[in-house]
C-alpha cells in the first residue's frame, strides 16, 4: 500500500490488481493462528486447571491475565517494529515466518504441565506459558493483521479479504473442536487429565502447518508491497509518540475503547463456558461440541451474510446488531433458568443450547468481517490526517484491546468462582452435585452480568462517524479511486 514518503508506481498498480482466490485462501490459513484453531484450543484451558488439575479459580484467572496482559503489553511494540521494519520479504513477513515455531512449542507445554506440581507450581507454570505462547502468537497476527488490511485499498474487497480469513478461521476452528471432543475428551474426558497433553500438541502440529502454508502461500505478494521509509530514531524513543498519534484520531479511540469493554465481557463468559454446560445445564462432555459447532455455524453464517448486509447499511450497524444478538445469547436461556421458568439438563438442554449458540455465533461472525474492515477505514482516515500510514499499531491497539480486556475478564470469571464459593474438586468423577444456589450464582456470572457490560459497548461503538460516503472523501483526499 503506497504510502505519502512513497510515489505512485509499479507496487501501486500491483496492488490495485484484483487478488486471486488461492492467494486469499493461503492468506486466510494464519487465522488459524488466533481466532480460529488456537482460540478453540485454549478455550479448554480454563476448565483444564481449574476443574481437572484443582488450581484456584482466582489463581487460574490470574495466570491467564497475566499471560494477556503481558502479550498485550508487547503488541505495540510489535505493531511499530512491523510498520518499520524492511527487507527483502516486505515488513510484515520476516516476524511471522519467525513466530511459527515458537507458538507450536510453547503451546505444546501449555498443554503438558509437569506431573506434581502444587498450587505454586502450577500457577507458575501456567502464567509462564501462557505469556510465551500468546507473545509468539502476536509476534505473528499483529503484523498478519496489518498485512490483510495492504492487500488491498478497496472498500469491499477489503472485507472480501476478512471474509476468507474469518472462513479459514472458522474451519480450523471445527477441526480443533472435533479434534479435543471427539478424540481425546471422549466419554467423559473433559473430567480427565490425561488427554489434555495430546490434545495440545496434536493441534500444536495443526497449526504450525496452517501458518506455514500461509507464509509460503503469501511470501511473493508480501515481498512486492511498498515499504515505508524507516524512521532513523529508536523504537523507544518514537513508540510513545506514534502511540499518542494513533489515540489523536476519535475513530481510532471509540473503536479502541469499545473493543476494550466487549472483549471483558466476552472473557468472562468464554471462560465458564464448559462450567455451565457441565454443571448446571449438566451436558455430557462429548456432546459439548455439538454446541461449538452450532456456534461455528452461526459465524460461517454471520461471514457469508454480512458483505451483503455491509452493502445496504453501514458497517457500524452491521456490528451493532451483531452486539445485540451476543447480548441476546448471554441473557434469554440463563434469564429463564434463574426466573424459574425453563431449565432443561442432559440431552434436553442441548438443542436450545444450540440455538443460543447458533443466534450468537451470527453476531461473531457479523463482528469479526465488519469491525477489522473497519479499523482499516480508520487507518485510511490516519493517513489523510497525520500523513503516514499506522495499520501495525492500529491492529496492535485492537490486539491490545482484545487481550488486556479478555485478560480482565478472564480474571474476573476466575475470581467469581472462588467468591461463590464453586468447589475446586467438582471436576472429578464421582464429586458431589453443584448445590442450586451456587448453580444460579454461576449462570448470573456467565450470562447477565457480560450482558450488562456489552451494552456499554454497543452504546459507545454507536458515535463511531466513518460511513461508506466518509470514506470515500478520505480516498478523494488520499489520490485514490474510492
Amino acid at each position: 500500500m503506497a504510502t505519502l514518503e512513497q510515489p505512485k508506481g509499479p507496487a501501486m498498480t500491483e496492488q490495485k490488481r484484483k487478488l486471486t482466490i488461492p492467494l486469499k485462501l493461503a492468506y486466510g490459513l494464519g487465522q488459524a493462528g488466533q481466532n480460529g484453531g488456537f482460540d478453540a484450543a485454549v478455550a479448554f484451558i480454563f476448565f483444564y486447571y481449574s476443574a481437572v488439575l484443582g488450581l484456584s479459580g482466582t489463581l487460574v484467572g490470574a495466570a491467564l491475565a497475566v499471560g494477556l496482559v503481558a502479550d498485550a503489553s508487547v503488541d505495540p511494540v510489535i505493531g511499530s517494529w512491523s510498520d518499520n521494519l524492511k527487507s527483502k520479504y516486505g515488513r510484515r513477513l520476516p516476524l511471522m515466518a519467525i513466530s511459527v515455531p515458537l507458538i507450536a512449542l510453547s503451546l505444546g507445554l501449555l498443554f503438558s504441565p509437569p506431573i506434581g506440581l502444587g498450587q505454586i507450581g502450577l500457577f507458575a507454570w501456567l502464567a509462564v506459558m501462557s505469556v510465551a505462547v500468546r507473545s509468539f502468537i502476536s509476534l505473528f497476527n499483529v503484523p498478519y493483521i496489518a498485512l490483510g488490511a495492504e492487500l488491498t485499498t478497496d472498500y469491499a474487497e477489503r472485507t472480501s479479504v476478512v471474509v476468507y480469513r474469518a472462513f479459514t478461521g472458522i474451519c480450523s476452528g471445527v477441526v480443533v473442536t472435533a479434534i479435543g471432543y471427539s478424540i481425546y475428551f471422549a466419554n467423559g474426558g473433559l473430567q480427565k487429565p490425561d488427554g489434555y497433553p495430546s490434545f495440545g500438541w496434536s493441534v500444536a502440529a495443526l497449526i504450525f502447518f496452517c501458518l506455514t502454508i500461509c507464509c509460503i502461500g503469501i511470501r511473493k505478494y508480501a515481498a512486492a508491497l511498498p515499504q515505508p521509509e524507516q524512521v532513523p530514531r529508536s523504537m523507544l524513543r518514537r513508540l510513545p509518540s506514534e502511540v499518542k498519534e494513533i489515540f489523536s484520531n476519535r475513530s481510532f479511540r471509540l473503536l479502541f475503547l469499545s473493543a476494550v469493554i466487549i472483549y471483558v465481557a466476552a472473557g468472562a463468559n468464554s471462560s465458564l463456558n464448559s462450567h455451565a454446560f457441565v454443571f448446571v445445564w449438566q451436558i455430557e462432555s462429548e456432546k459439548i461440541q455439538f454446541i461449538s459447532y452450532a456456534f461455528l455455524v452461526g459465524i460461517l453464517l454471520g461471514v457469508v451474510l454480512a458483505p451483503a448486509l455491509q452493502k445496504r447499511i453501514e458497517k457500524k450497524n452491521v456490528v451493532i446488531i451483531g452486539f445485540a444478538l451476543l447480548i441476546a445469547n448471554w441473557l434469554v436461556l440463563q434469564g429463564a433458568m434463574l426466573a424459574g421458568l425453563y431449565h432443561p439438563l442432559g440431552d434436553a438442554a442441548l438443542p436450545p443450547m444450540q440455538f443460543n449458540s447458533f443466534v450468537a455465533g451470527i453476531g461473531f461472525g457479523f463482528i469479526a468481517v465488519a469491525y477489522p474492515s473497519m479499523m482499516a477505514d480508520a487507518a485510511d482516515e490516519h493517513e489523510q490526517l497525520f500523513g503516514r500510514r499506522r495499520e501495525g499499531l492500529y491492529f496492535a491497539g485492537l490486539g491490545f484491546a482484545n487481550k488486556a480486556a479478555t485478560g480482565l475478564g478472564v480474571m474476573v470469571a476466575g475470581v467469581a468462582l472462588d467468591l461463590i464459593k464453586f468447589p475446586s474438586s467438582a471436576g472429578k468423577p464421582g464429586s458431589e452435585v453443584v448445590p442450586d444456589a451456587t448453580q444460579s450464582l454461576l449462570v448470573l456470572i456467565w450470562g447477565p452480568v457480560p450482558a450488562v457490560i456489552a451494552t456499554i459497548s454497543l452504546i459507545i461503538l454507536a458515535s463511531y462517524g466513518i460511513t461508506r460516503a466518509r470514506h470515500d472523501q478520505i480516498a478523494k483526499a488520499l489520490g485514490r479511486e474510492p
